[in-house]
């Protein structure tokens, strides 16, 4: 189900010191209208921060009250007046079938954002995404980021947030951890 694309992907590599990072991160890829109808997979370890990245991108996006991790439930869907978005957790997939057992791939033709952790689970069936997002605990609040962009909608997010734009867009310095 994967598209074809006629680049290679391109690569940006961060570091996040804290939290706040992350929410500036968050707020920075929420004002970028191409955002709208992403497909963006979060990879890491349990304890990366993925979902407290999805957290600060749905309430940069105007998502009120209680943000809850989807890990029951597979899928959490929020409506905003103009935008919906799915906020996916594979984590408990056993098959990659069951994406498609799910009824997911309907969500996934339609317009809106897609946001997949544990995008692994369901490795196969899933669309090709967009953006990656790799995270890295380096410590308790520092994150080591890697965005690869995978499509012209997920380079020009990239484009579009600019290290020199945000302080979360800081990339590594050498000999920095």
């Amino acid at each position: 189900m994967s598209a074809e694309v006629g680049h290679a992907p391109i690569v940006k590599s961060l570091l996040w010191p804290d939290e706040t990072a992350t929410q500036f991160f968050a707020q920075a890829l929420a004002g970028q209208p191409t955002l709208r109808n992403a497909f963006v997979e979060l990879h890491g370890d349990l304890g990366a921060g993925k979902t407290t990245l999805v957290r600060h991108l749905l309430r940069a996006l105007g998502v009120p009250g209680r943000v809850k991790s989807p890990t029951y439930a597979v899928v959490e869907p929020y409506e905003l007046p103009d935008l919906h978005v799915w906020h996916f957790d594979f984590y408990r997939f056993s098959d990659p079938r069951e994406w498609e057992d799910a009824g997911f791939r309907d969500i996934f033709a339609s317009p809106g954002l897609k946001l997949a952790e544990w995008p692994e689970k369901a490795a196969g069936f899933l669309p090709r995404a967009d953006l990656l997002i790799q995270l890295e605990a380096l410590t308790d609040d520092a994150r080591q980021v890697t965005l690869t962009a995978q499509s012209p909608l997920g380079v020009a997010l990239l484009q579009a947030i600019a290290p020199d734009k945000s302080p979360a867009l800081q990339e590594p310095q050498e000999g920095r951890t």
